[in-house]
């Protein structure tokens, strides 16, 4: 049975354990993914999360407003599929990582960036012994193929599911170093997003919020928060 259908069909929606993890039923029938695979999630939480949302469903099925279901299909049928060339995607970020690229002008932003950002790139290099190095403005830096190799350990042995919150972490942020310390270090998501942004929250403050762009970020740190709570789950 393929569950992603236009409209709600089922009255009930229990969580079921399997030999492989959980999977939710609809009226006791399994739910299936787009690509019509089991959909089989690693932890009762995520299921529960899961059955939620299919519970929350009045009429039509939404994948927009079922982010949980909507992530547990990518990491089956997608991530699951290309793990190699997703985890090598999200490994190339330790090359370019946003925490780099700093600053010219004005000194107060060169010293907010120094003041946030040094303190995460000393993290990843206690912890992983990955020292990147650091440039101003555009010009690209040249990061040490050991430092490199260090950060993307945690990729290639991450499970499909943390993974595909990790690629979610990493392409909303821009920062691989800053999506490590939120799924291995104590940095909460909502401070790594705030990380994330000090160039554009420096822009609003000298020239006033521009109301596009706000509404634009406020999606993308809902996904992201989203994706943080998700690697957890799994």
């Amino acid at each position: 049975m393929n569950a992603w259908v236009a409209k709600r069909f089922w009255t009930d929606v229990t969580v079921a354990t399997e030999a492989d993890g959980f999977t939710i039923h609809l009226d006791g029938r399994p739910v299936k993914t787009p690509a019509k695979a089991p959909l089989v999630v690693p932890s009762a939480e995520m299921a529960e999360a899961i059955a939620k949302e299919w519970r929350a469903v009045v009429e039509k099925i939404d994948p927009e407003v079922m982010p949980f279901t909507r992530s547990a299909n990518a990491a089956i049928d997608k991530v699951g599929h290309q793990f190699t060339e997703v985890a090598d995607m999200l490994a190339a970020y330790g090359g370019s990582d946003l925490l780099c690229y700093r600053a010219t002008t004005p000194e107060a932003l060169i010293v907010r960036q120094s003041k946030a950002w040094d303190p995460i790139l000393d993290w990843a290099f206690e912890t992983f012994g990955a020292r990147l190095h650091v440039t101003s403005g555009l010009m690209p830096v040249e990061q040490d193929e050991v430092a490199r190799l260090a950060l993307s350990k945690p990729l290639y042995s991450a499970t499909p599911f943390q993974l595909t919150a990790l690629h979610d972490l990493i392409a909303l942020s821009g920062s691989l170093v800053l999506a490590l310390k939120v799924t291995q270090g104590n940095l909460s998501p909502e401070m790594a997003w705030e990380l994330s942004r000090i160039d554009e929250t420096w822009q609003a403050e000298q020239w006033g919020i521009d109301d596009d762009a706000e509404q634009a970020a406020g999606v993308k740190r809902l996904a992201f928060e989203h994706a943080a709570i998700f690697h957890r789950m799994a």
